[in-house]
């Protein structure tokens, strides 16, 4: 199976790369359009701050690369963020695949933003989840988060209720990062590598 990770200026891909390895597959690292069409699979993580990682998109023409793709593709972390359309970080038009909007959570509540560690997910509804139970736990570390809306596939609850997971077609997210999720990571990256 061909799997590319697309490589753009937001951190997290090596422990992404490293995780496919222990999954057994070699996957390609790369910001080349072509070989990003050519892939089974795309992974479009990150770990950063929207509006730099949007630009660094729109130099490459990456924004309109990962608009049409056809492939099954999962954006974790501020990879689900910028598929979003709107971002409150920078003030930043997303991809728009999903019609949701990201936002700053409050400060003013006693929680301590940004949201960093193990937290459970709900209302799981996707491919993604299969063999996962209703509240599982997985790694989230984020200071922004996506509203609920019909692309909600997952829940998680810190401070408020939001989304941990978005599909839309081909497209698939997570808030939380699958590769520092241990077991359950583990099995929701089988998942979409099964889709």
């Amino acid at each position: 199976m061909n799997v590319a990770i697309l490589q753009y200026n937001a951190g997290n891909i090596r422990s992404v790369y490293f995780a496919l390895k222990r999954l057994g597959v070699e996957p390609l690292i790369t910001s080349n359009i072509e070989e990003l069409n050519k892939a089974d699979k795309i992974i479009f993580p990150g770990v950063g701050e929207a509006s730099s990682a949007m630009e660094n998109l729109y130099q490459n023409q990456l924004d309109k690369a990962i608009i049409n793709f056809k492939q099954p593709v999962l954006g974790i972390c501020l990879g689900m963020q910028l598929l979003c359309k709107h971002s409150e970080e920078g003030n930043t038009k997303g991809l728009g695949i999903f019609n949701n909007t990201v936002k700053r959570f409050p400060t003013n509540k006693g929680f301590k933003v940004p949201h960093i560690g193990w937290n459970n997910i709900s209302k799981l509804n996707s491919k993604l989840y299969e063999n996962l139970k209703e509240n599982d736990y997985v790694y989230f570390v984020h200071s922004y988060y996506a509203d609920l809306n019909e692309n909600t596939n997952a829940v998680c609850n810190y401070i408020l209720e939001y989304s941990a997971g978005l599909q839309k077609d081909n497209y698939f997210a997570t808030q939380f990062h699958p590769e520092k999720s241990g077991d359950i990571g583990e099995k929701i990256l089988k998942n979409f590598l099964s889709i």
